[in-house]
């Protein structure tokens, strides 16, 4: 068995939702939670099969964020992985729906930070094994740290 790291490239200002889900339909699916979930989000969705032809499935409503969602599904090379790119939308407005998909069985991460998707791979094939989200901790929130994220909660209307 080999491990790798695989790092995720999606434009800024998007986020990405990586999963693992079971079925063809996964895609459809995908499309639907989020086309119904968020009107006007930017979003491409790309599965990968496991059997079969085992073809990196894509839908979505815009071109780029389709390629884009497709590229990282392939670099993935995972059978059973999803990846969501999303844009003018945040993953929280359609996590639960995502994560309530009678076919998911994981989500990874959902992040617009910079991220890396830990591979395994085997004679068989590659299957993900966790993710790197972001950077490591610098210490531990003051006050100041905790007005701030506070302030910033309620200017961007997640909290009153």
């Amino acid at each position: 068995m080999e491990l790798k790291s695989v790092k995720m490239d999606f434009p800024e200002g998007s986020n990405i939702i990586i999963g693992a889900s079971h079925f063809i339909k996964t895609a459809e699916d995908l499309y639907e939670i989020i086309a119904t979930g968020v009107p006007g989000a930017k979003f491409g969705v790309a599965f990968s099969e496991a059997s079969g032809p085992c073809l990196v499935r894509t839908e979505g409503n815009d071109e780029e964020m389709k390629r884009c969602a497709a590229r990282n599904s392939v670099a993935i090379g995972a059978g059973h992985s999803f990846v969501i790119v999303l844009k003018d939308a945040y993953p929280v407005n359609i996590l639960n729906a995502v994560k309530s998909c009678q076919e998911v069985c994981t989500v990874w991460c959902a992040t617009a930070n910079p991220l890396e998707v830990l591979v395994a791979e085997t004679s068989q094939g590659r299957g993900i094994i966790g993710v790197v989200d972001g950077c490591a901790p610098k210490g531990v929130e003051t006050d100041k740290d905790k007005t701030a994220r506070k302030e910033l909660l309620r200017k961007i209307g997640y909290k009153l």
